[in-house]
């Protein structure tokens, strides 16, 4: 597969703080790719310069194989963007912004038409096509904001955290949407504070961290690299601070983490640690209400790369 963008060595100062350092990765034609790291960690500042809305002091950045620059009209016109923050025009109707923002690059009234009808398909508004941005729910808007940034079928398509305080009925037409436009051709930079769409949508996911990108790969190849295992949890009806002690003495035992009376423990690659510690539990006489073994999530891998929460 081709590259559709290849960022080479991009360092970003502001002052003496490096917001980029040496930053460099490829994302290739037809991926969905999961650009996740925690608040300060370049995320926005790579996309504005991918899309040269930033200059930055080092290194290139090629789009469609071209070097991007401001004044790469026919490569941005390509390329579409759906920020977090809504930007449609409040006086104009849900059809209007749509044909709107489609005619900026589509000249052609007949093909707009098609183009817009699409996509407001797409993002299931063909109920409201005649509402008033201030008519829509909050769900519907970002609905409306992503097909003012598709309608004119981008073959690269950057889309910051657009689920953001949406409905689970939007929510799950944005997301089925989102496939959509990838089946049909178009490759996506994601970016998300909620790792079950990562789960969901992405071929491949990018951790950036302090400006460096720290971990490239599936979302199991990034389950692979990082120290856990499995996860035991367990509800106890009361458990000793000593009988704690013993379990982080058992095999494979990373660490414990507890609240209440739940307790998550988390394990190191090894064989039979769920029935480990059962037996041990069960030597020992100690009651549970339940126990379950789960693997490692992505948040997990986030969690260890970064010490911090996605959502932090």
């Amino acid at each position: 597969m081709k590259n559709v963008i290849e960022v080479k060595k991009i360092t970003k100062k502001y002052g003496e703080f490096k917001a980029l350092d040496n930053l460099q990765f490829n994302v290739e034609e037809g991926e969905i790719v999961g650009l996740l790291g925690p608040n300060g960690s370049g995320k926005s500042t790579s996309i504005n310069c991918m899309l040269s809305l930033l200059k930055f002091d080092k290194g290139s950045i090629k789009i469609f194989d071209k070097e991007m620059t401001p004044e790469s009209y026919e490569t941005k016109s390509k390329i579409g963007v759906i920020f977090q923050d809504v930007a449609v025009f409040e006086e104009l109707k849900v059809y209007e912004n749509i044909d709107y923002f489609c005619g900026l690059y589509i000249k052609d009234k007949h093909v707009r038409e098609e183009y817009v009808e699409e996509a407001i398909k797409l993002v299931g508004l063909n109920e409201f096509k005649n509402h008033l941005p201030k008519q829509l729910s909050g769900g519907l808007l970002r609905r409306l904001n992503i097909a003012c940034g598709i309608a004119h079928k981008p073959s690269l398509i950057f889309l910051d955290e657009p689920t953001v305080a949406v409905d689970p009925q939007s929510r799950n037409n944005i997301l089925e949407g989102i496939k959509k436009l990838n089946k049909s051709g178009a490759t996506i930079i994601y970016t998300t504070h909620y790792m079950e769409e990562v789960e969901q949508l992405c071929d491949r996911i990018l951790i950036i961290d302090k400006g460096k990108i720290i971990a490239n790969g599936t979302k199991e190849e990034l389950k692979g690299i990082i120290d856990i295992a499995e996860k035991v949890t367990v509800e106890f009806e009361e458990l000793e601070k000593d009988y704690i002690d013993k379990i982080k003495k058992q095999r494979n035992v990373l660490d414990i983490d507890s609240k209440n009376n739940t307790f998550k423990i988390s394990y190191k690659k090894g064989k039979n640690n769920l029935v480990n510690l059962i037996n041990f539990l069960s030597d020992e006489k100690i009651k549970y209400n339940k126990i379950y073994s789960e693997l490692p999530t992505l948040n997990d891998v986030f969690l260890e790369l970064t010490g911090k929460e996605l959502r932090d």
